[in-house]
Parts: C-alpha cells; sequence; structure tokens
C-alpha cells in the first residue's frame, strides 16, 4: 500500500531534505519515525531536494507499507510527531494508486521568500537587507523569468542536473507593509540553489546595481557567475505541490 505524507519542517539545523553522509537531513529523521510508528524498515522518497536551510510548510513524499500492516495511519500521527524532533511536523496522510509518485507526478512547485530592509529583532525567518528596493524594477525585472527557458545563470555550479530547462508560472514580489517583503514564484520544476539565486539577483535589480531588461540577456548568457550571489537559505520556503489528481487525507 502506497501513501502520500505532507509535513512542514524548519531546515535550520539540517543539510536539507535528501539523505547525506555524515549530516542530518529531514528524510533520514522522516523515515526513522516512520519506521518506529509502523513497526516495519520504511523508505521514503520526497518531492524533490531542498537546499540546507530551507524550509517548508506543506512538502510531500510517499513510502509503502507492507500488505500485513494493519495499523492505522492517522491513528499514528500524534506518535509519530512525538517521535519526530520539534522542528519537524507530520500533517496527514493521503491514500495513492501504487504508482503514484510524489516527486515525478509532481505538475507545480511553489516557493516564497521573505525579506525585510528595517531591522526587526522578531523576523527570524526573513533576510535582512538594509537598502531601499525599488518593487516595480523587480517586478518587472521578474516578468523575464516566467515562461519555458533555460535557468543555467541561476543553477549552483555542477548542480548535477541533466536538463536546466524549467517552466515558471508565476515570479513576482508583494508586500505586506512598507520594510516587509515577499517574492513568490512557482515552476513545474526547480534547480538546485536556483530561487537563492532570482533572488540575490532580483535585488541587485531592485537596488538600481542592474536594469530590468538585462535579466533575459542574463539567461542566454546562461553563466552564474553574471547573475546576482544567492541569498541565505533560512527565508526560504517551499509551500505547495501540486499534483494533477486530488489528494484525499485519511
Amino acid at each position: 500500500m502506497r501513501l502520500f505524507v505532507s509535513l512542514s519542517f524548519d531546515g535550520g539545523r539540517y543539510s536539507g531534505w535528501q539523505i547525506q553522509k555524515n549530516a542530518d537531513s529531514v528524510q533520514s529523521e522522516l523515515e526513522k519515525a516512520l519506521s518506529i510508528a509502523f513497526g516495519e524498515q520504511i523508505s521514503v522518497t520526497g518531492a524533490g531536494r531542498t537546499d540546507a536551510g530551507v524550509n517548508a510548510t506543506d512538502y510531500i513524499a510517499h513510502f509503502d507499507l507492507s500488505d500485513s500492516n494493519s495499523k492505522n495511519p492517522r491513528e499514528l500521527i500524534y506518535k509519530i510527531n512525538a517521535i519526530l524532533p520539534r522542528d519537524i511536523h507530520v500533517k496527514h496522510f493521503f491514500s495513492v494508486s501504487d504508482d503514484a509518485h510524489a516527486r515525478f507526478d509532481a505538475v507545480s512547485r511553489t516557493y516564497k521568500y521573505y525579506l525585510h530592509n528595517v531591522k526587526d529583532p522578531f523576523a527570524r525567518f526573513s533576510y535582512y537587507y538594509k537598502f531601499p528596493l525599488n518593487i516595480a524594477a523587480m517586478n518587472l525585472a521578474a516578468e523575464s523569468l516566467i515562461g519555458t527557458k533555460d535557468f543555467s545563470s541561476f543553477e549552483k555550479l555542477r548542480g548535477g542536473n541533466k536538463t536546466s530547462i524549467c517552466t515558471v508560472t508565476e515570479a513576482c514580489w508583494t508586500q505586506s507593509d512598507e520594510s516587509h517583503f515577499v517574492y513568490t514564484v512557482s515552476a513545474n520544476r526547480f534547480l538546485r540553489n536556483m530561487v537563492r539565486a532570482m533572488v540575490g539577483t532580483l535585488l541587485e535589480v531592485g537596488r538600481g546595481k542592474m536594469k530590468p531588461s538585462e535579466i533575459a540577456s542574463l539567461l542566454e548568457e546562461k553563466d552564474r557567475c553574471k547573475a546576482g550571489q544567492s541569498v541565505w537559505g533560512e527565508a526560504l520556503f517551499l509551500t505547495q505541490i501540486q499534483y494533477p489528481y486530488p489528494l484525499i487525507s485519511l
């Protein structure tokens, strides 16, 4: 029996989602907790990698239970969350077909990046950027990111992807007040470090160090060195993953 599981996590102390040698990961913690709760060895497949420090409010993964396992997943949520570290929280289980895949079936992923430019001692999950920003110029530049394009210029060097082609369907900045900003970007897939590099580059536009029109030529050059510096991961959140079929909670 295959199940999807949704979870949220504070990625501050993890190397990212994926299991790595000599580093803590969200995947390894989840596998430990599920294996204990269900009483069998469980391997989990996630919807994709996240960079070190990156957070998620609605991450999706899948795993299989043996046919003989009679435990009710919904009734185990409290126990699983008691086993998990306090910075990882399982929210729901979903019954899916045996060939459903958390990563390959996903059709869209959405990230949000939080930023403030006035010192705020309570903005733990927001990036402090002290310079004034031209949001209109940043949004004009972000329009050049929308579409099916090669995003090599925003990909971590030697990222290991077979292709750098992604389809971005949304890219925009909004303000919650005069000093707090949110960048929202949705795409069918993301490359390693892609969102953080996007934000760093758009901040160059916001400061007037780069023109909005330069983003289009930057994409064409396919040169990571020409884009802005990556911003830190702790202000980045994976907020939504969409599938071509409904997920019905158990």
